[in-house]
């Protein structure tokens, strides 16, 4: 058993509130055409087009989950959690820092108080949207096994479409203040640590936290954080329906010249089925399927923290897909981090460095 040398993340007893679902993501793309087309290749639907602005949904009853908004540079601003009441919104509109609660002007309505996490992302939490009516999509192709066999003078043809993404399922970041920054969604948003990935010496590196929704199975993680040295967005993942979703849908991609990124492959914490693909702005998106489902009493597990743990089965990780983007802005941010962040120190990195190549 691994034994933990600093604090790990961990559920709080009293949190502020505790949040019912991750309702969307926030971009900002100086190209709206571009992000339009990526978006649909990958399986997304318009729900509303207008002048700045772009919003997605899936096939489920939420009004959207994944706003593009037009600037002049490409950047994740954060994300939207629905709250179960209004009396959530005022507790949190207490917090420093928080906005007023005021209209969500964006498909469904309802009303928004927008906070700042301690890396700097946008959180808003929304209460009173209304549900949109549901898309129809395909059910899972019925698969015959040795001691089962549902499918009968009948053949397998999925459709040679864009995989229908069902919902949003979770997002990762990487934060420099990876302690404070956790205490704080534990916290103020109530999510509980599914799974630790910590160092060999017992740092606590990666947590992969969930909804805390008491006896109704939650999404293994809905939101993960990971060390780094810099706060950036990692990637975010969109369920479908079953594993030809995936295979058809990375096949559609492909066709369309965006680049791949890892997959198809099977996790080891989560146990999702994946396929992750860049959009235009080298931001990783990810297609998964059959993912572990927790309730609120599984106990948060501790794990060593590989590439070889990032997967049982697939292709193996490449190197580029942890590698941050260095550049200017990085260096700095690398620079700052190790004279003030109390998470990021040398040794840390070169040994993410040495695990991760």
């Amino acid at each position: 058993m691994v034994q933990l040398s600093t604090p790990q993340p961990a559920r709080q007893a009293n949190p502020t509130i505790k949040a019912q679902a991750l309702a969307y993501l926030i971009f900002e793309r100086p190209d709206l055409a571009a992000a339009e087309k990526f978006l649909t290749d990958f399986g997304l639907r318009i729900a509303l087009r207008d002048s700045d602005a772009l919003y997605f949904r899936g096939t489920g009853s939420a009004p959207f989950c994944y706003v593009v908004r037009h600037a002049e540079q490409a950047r994740f601003v954060g994300m939207g959690f629905r709250v179960a009441s209004r009396a959530d919104l005022e507790k949190l509109a207490t917090l420093p820092g928080a906005s007023v609660i005021r209209p969500l002007t964006a498909p469904g309505g309802g009303e928004v108080v927008s906070l700042t996490d301690p890396a700097g992302f946008t959180v808003e939490a929304v209460f009173g949207q209304t549900a949109v009516e549901a898309l129809p999509h395909r059910q899972p192709l019925p698969a015959n096994q040795t001691d089962q066999l549902p499918r009968i003078n009948a053949t397998q043809r999925p459709p040679h479409a864009p995989a229908e993404i069902i919902k949003l399922g979770h997002a990762v970041i990487e934060v420099a203040d990876f302690q404070k920054v956790c205490a704080w969604y534990t916290g103020h948003l109530g999510l509980i640590p599914s799974d630790v990935q910590v160092l060999p010496d017992g740092a606590p590196i990666v947590t992969f936290m969930r909804l805390n929704l008491g006896d109704t199975p939650a999404d293994h993680h809905t939101l993960a954080i990971a060390q780094g040295f810099m706060n950036t967005y990692n990637h975010s993942a969109y369920e479908v329906v079953d594993v030809d979703a995936l295979g058809m849908g990375q096949r559609i991609l492909r066709e369309q010249g965006y680049r791949h990124a890892w997959g198809i492959g099977r996790h080891i914490l989560g146990s999702q089925l994946f396929d992750y693909w860049n959009d235009p702005w080298s931001c990783k998106h990810e297609h998964y399927c059959d993912g572990d489902m927790f309730t609120a009493e599984r106990p948060t597990g501790i794990h060593p923290v590989s590439a070889e743990a990032m997967a049982q089965w697939g292709p193996a990780m490449p190197r580029t897909f942890t590698a941050p983007k260095m550049n200017r802005a990085a260096l700095r941010a690398l620079w700052h981090s190790l004279r003030h962040s109390p998470d990021v120190t040398l040794r840390k990195l070169i040994t993410l460095k040495r695990l991760f190549g």
